[in-house]
């Protein structure tokens, strides 16, 4: 089995090909080629948690991904993980890696790959919500399918936004309200326990993405959106599931037209229909992604030898 650290995976997961990896997982998820359960948590202290994600994919092979959740977490990330992939013919382990730069990485890349298929191709104004680790590869992932003239960040800690939006050559403004206001794309990355974009504040056209989780609260984006917006989800069993599984801000009720990433895809399901429509990718997490990145990353590990082997059992 061979042992990948978090420098080494970083090192192997190239983003640009995972996006395209992400867009083949979804096609097979939405056409019911891949096998994903629900994914379970088990709650600890301090509003901690850990989670539990398998999954088969025809294009990546078998996988699961462990992860923990502690937004308290201030000397560490918030979330943690480990991924294990198996030998789909026979369940033998054959690989464990860092999943902590997997799970940020392949959530920006899940929001390209949304932005890609839903924002307008004239987009000119991004903004972050947000100036932790989601937020960064957000910055990055984003400018890899959509050029933008400006990039507005917003933090509840205004230091925070100053340092990332130095860092990308973006502005920091003062509120989520100042960020929102005449943006074409949005990205909400935050633990928020209510709503930091708000329907009045949207301009015709925009495409928000939307990727933070807080089981307790109504989540980051308003009601109004999810009225009024075409909503996208990577997987409605999943999305559309009771928290901590699915999103907050599905809790009360749901659009009865949601549409998936992988349909978009495939072009079984339409996207934007006009220039002036207001789009909403919501996202949970969801293995496939997880599994589509690992396979990524092993397979560069087996080409460049990069890696540690070790036996779990003797000969």
């Amino acid at each position: 089995m061979i042992l990948l650290s978090q420098e080494e995976v970083h090192e192997l997961l190239d983003l640009d090909a995972l996006i395209d990896a992400l867009a083949e997982a979804h096609r097979e998820l939405s056409a019911g080629k891949a096998s994903m359960p629900p994914r379970i948590a088990a709650f600890a202290e301090r509003n901690g948690l850990l989670g539990a994600m398998p999954a088969y994919l025809p294009s990546a092979g078998l996988a699961c991904k462990l992860v923990t959740l502690f937004p308290e977490n201030r000397d560490r990330h918030t979330h943690q993980a480990l991924i294990c992939i198996f030998d789909p013919t026979n369940g033998t382990p054959v690989a464990l890696m860092d999943g902590t730069h997997i799970t940020a990485t392949r959530t920006a890349a899940g929001s390209a790959l949304a932005t890609r298929l839903l924002a307008r191709v004239d987009v000119r104004v991004l903004a972050i919500l947000g100036a932790g680790v989601q937020a960064r590869t957000h910055a990055d992932a984003l400018r890899r399918v959509r050029r933008f003239a400006e990039i507005r960040v917003a933090s509840r800690t205004p230091e925070r936004a100053t340092e990332l939006a130095e860092e990308i050559g973006g502005v920091a403004v003062e509120s989520w309200e100042e960020a929102v206001r005449g943006a074409d794309v949005v990205a909400a990355t935050t633990h928020a326990a209510e709503p930091i974009v708000r329907r009045e504040w949207l301009q015709p056209g925009v495409h928000v993405n939307s990727v933070g989780a807080n089981p307790e609260g109504s989540g980051e984006v308003d009601a109004a959106i999810v009225r009024d917006a075409l909503v996208a989800v990577e997987f409605r069993d999943s999305t559309l599931a009771p928290p901590p599984a699915g999103a907050a801000e599905f809790r009360d009720a749901a659009p009865a037209d949601v549409v998936e990433l992988g349909e978009l895809v495939a072009g079984t399901r339409s996207g934007r229909t006009s220039p002036e429509q207001i789009t909403l990718y919501k996202s949970v997490g969801v293995a496939v992604q997880d599994a589509a990145a690992a396979a990524l990353v092993l397979a560069q590990a087996r080409r460049r030898s990069i890696g540690r082997e070790i036996e779990l059992e003797e000969p």
